[in-house]
């Protein structure tokens, strides 16, 4: 018998079995398990700031995508744009030039939080009280003012009052530093959600941060805590991200998301045309993480008041 009648013939290559095929297949799977998911809202108003004093940890792309996300399965949820830049306000396709009124008012000259929230064209459950650059020299005249610390609190405290204003969530974008606009965020929210980067240096200023958090606990807000670290930027095809993966979940078990949000050229593409990544392709890998992400941030807290519930 001929020596290739006996050689055993390798399989065929199908495009079933590639990479990318396996890839889409799983990102058909989690659209398809977000689709059937079924969200409650409990119907209290969940404060959270966003923050991170390194920059560049997408701090502000976490802060819309999320609410975009919430706002997507029905939840009301409102946008603070602490940070002068204006990134989140751009992002939520909400006017926000120099005439604007804006968070700066609210903080400076006592305006009423009402007067100065918008809707974002993107949904009418997604509200954002805008930044302008006048919030620049915040931080200098909120040195003189009375209550500096609280003056956040207090407008929004005013805010959630209101018999017409029903909100689930309220996230609050903070600048890429610890001076008192993120301190007034501080006081002002009940949770804290830090991403950091699959990079190196992640862990980086984290310390003082907590350290930051510990100080406002203790003289200004007792019920802040750190609730929630999302990982953003990450690829998987490097050990590194992997390796910083598992030390942010080694050091924060309780607080990690299982979610990750990968490096996605759609969420980086997606504010310059004044939108979330939700909206702009809500299909990408990078919405569907954001989605997943926000689905488990609402599970998550419903399944930790059901257990205090129980013991």
């Amino acid at each position: 018998m001929p020596e290739s009648e006996n050689a055993t013939s390798p399989a065929p290559f199908s495009i079933d079995d590639s990479p990318i095929a396996r890839e889409l297949a799983n990102l058909t799977s989690r659209r398809k398990a977000l689709d059937a998911v079924e969200i409650e809202f409990s119907g209290q108003t969940r404060i959270l700031t966003v923050s991170n004093q390194k920059g560049g940890v997408g701090k502000t792309t976490t802060t819309v995508n999320i609410a975009a996300a919430l706002a997507s399965v029905g939840a009301r949820v409102l946008v603070i744009d602490l940070d002068p830049q204006g990134n989140a306000s751009t992002a939520l396709g909400v006017p926000h030039t120099a005439d604007t009124p804006s968070v700066y008012d609210v903080l400076i000259d006592e305006f009423p939080l009402a007067d100065i929230v918008q809707t974002s064209p993107e949904s009418p459950n997604l509200l954002c009280a805008p930044s302008t650059i006048h919030l620049a020299g915040a931080e200098i005249e909120l040195v003189s003012q009375v209550a500096r610390e609280h003056r956040l609190r207090t407008a929004l405290d005013d805010y959630l009052a209101r018999p017409d204003v029903q909100l689930d969530f309220v996230l609050i974008d903070c600048p890429p530093s610890l001076g008192l606009l993120t301190i007034n965020a501080f006081t002002a929210a009940g949770e804290l959600l830090i991403p950091i980067q699959c990079e190196y240096y992640a862990l980086e200023g984290l310390s003082q941060l907590l350290g930051s958090v510990r100080m406002i606990q203790k003289h200004l807000n007792p019920k802040l805590h750190l609730s929630t670290i999302l990982l953003t930027m990450y690829d998987g095809r490097t050990r590194l991200a992997q390796q910083v993966a598992e030390e942010v979940r080694t050091h924060f078990p309780d607080e990690v998301l299982r979610t990750i949000i990968p490096r996605s050229v759609r969420v980086s593409e997606a504010p310059s045309f004044g939108q979330t990544v939700i909206a702009y392709d809500g299909q990408s890998a990078g919405a569907v993480s954001y989605r997943e992400a926000a689905v488990e941030l609402v599970q998550r807290e419903r399944l930790k008041t059901s257990d205090e519930g129980t013991s």
